[in-house]
């Protein structure tokens, strides 16, 4: 078994299906995009392991705490991550996690976006640690995101060949 992917098995994490979509939503873009070594990340939200849309929804500082936030970001890693392990085959492959940028959902008012953020962010480093999984992230609050979702990541790494 892979590295990264024994770690997840080790840590009872499991990556989630495809995101199941309703049938009127149509998403005319590749969820991740390899060019050269590099491979782009679309925005991606919180599933559960069957592909469905993880809840609870809404606006971090009104519907979500903190904590809350921070576990939905966590869940986004592993989406993103499947996207990935579709993708490229073996998550051993990402060599750099070079940039994230993170969205989040936000009450009027909230501005704990780096600590809602670090979900996905310490769950990178923690999975390929402080050399290859260190990156530049910004974590902005936004007005709404699709689905009501509390957060969205996309991201930029480096890949072998």
């Amino acid at each position: 078994m892979a590295k990264i992917e024994a770690k997840l098995q080790a840590m009872g994490l499991v990556l989630p299906e495809r995101m199941k979509l309703a049938t009127d939503m149509k998403l005319p873009y590749a969820p991740v995009r390899v060019r050269g070594q590099r491979a782009y990340i679309s925005g991606h939200g919180p599933l559960n392991p069957d592909g469905s849309l993880a809840h609870p929804l809404g606006k971090v500082g009104a519907e979500l705490d903190v904590d809350a936030g921070y576990n939905a970001a966590r869940q986004v890693a592993l989406a993103v991550l499947a996207s990935l392990k579709r993708e490229l085959g073996d998550l051993d492959r990402v060599t750099a996690w070079l940039r994230v940028f993170g969205m989040v959902n936000a009450a009027a008012g909230f501005n704990q976006h780096p600590s809602v953020i670090n979900g996905f962010s310490d769950l990178i480093l923690e999975l390929w640690g402080p050399e290859a999984g260190a990156h530049a992230r910004s974590a902005v609050g936004v007005a709404g995101l699709p689905l009501d979702i509390p957060v969205e990541v996309e991201a930029e790494i480096e890949i072998s060949a």
